[in-house]
């Protein structure tokens, strides 16, 4: 095994898209990263629902926001998340982009690169 691995998001490994939404998944060294994004309107109960079929986001989000803003509406209270921002979102949430700007953003979490918007 080489002491260091490197994927490119300008040629993922598996890219998928749904309703304003693409995901680009790279595999390096047995994990997997991933990056979305969101256009303006996308909210997750409206774009990614219908994929998946679950009422509410049951991914577990690790993640670097690199552009835009998106609010998520978890059972605790709502946050807001801006361009820059590390994160760390608990399944049961809805989200939406905020604004014009489309949402970028890294999933450093496996298990969402590899699930997410996947039905």
């Amino acid at each position: 095994m080489a002491g260091v691995e490197v994927g490119d998001f300008g040629s993922p490994d598996e890219s998928r898209t749904s309703d304003k939404t693409t995901v680009e998944i790279v595999r390096t060294g047995g994990t997997s990263a991933s990056r979305m994004r969101l256009e303006p309107g996308w909210r997750w109960s409206d774009c990614i629902k219908p994929v998946v079929g679950d009422e509410r986001c049951q991914a577990h989000h690790v993640g670097l926001l690199q552009s835009g803003t998106t609010r998520v509406a978890h059972d605790d209270g709502t946050e807001q998340i801006r361009t820059g921002q590390a994160y760390v979102i608990e399944p049961g949430h809805d989200a939406w982009v905020v604004g014009d700007e489309p949402v970028v953003g890294f999933e450093l979490d496996s298990r969402t690169a590899e699930e997410y918007a996947k039905g």
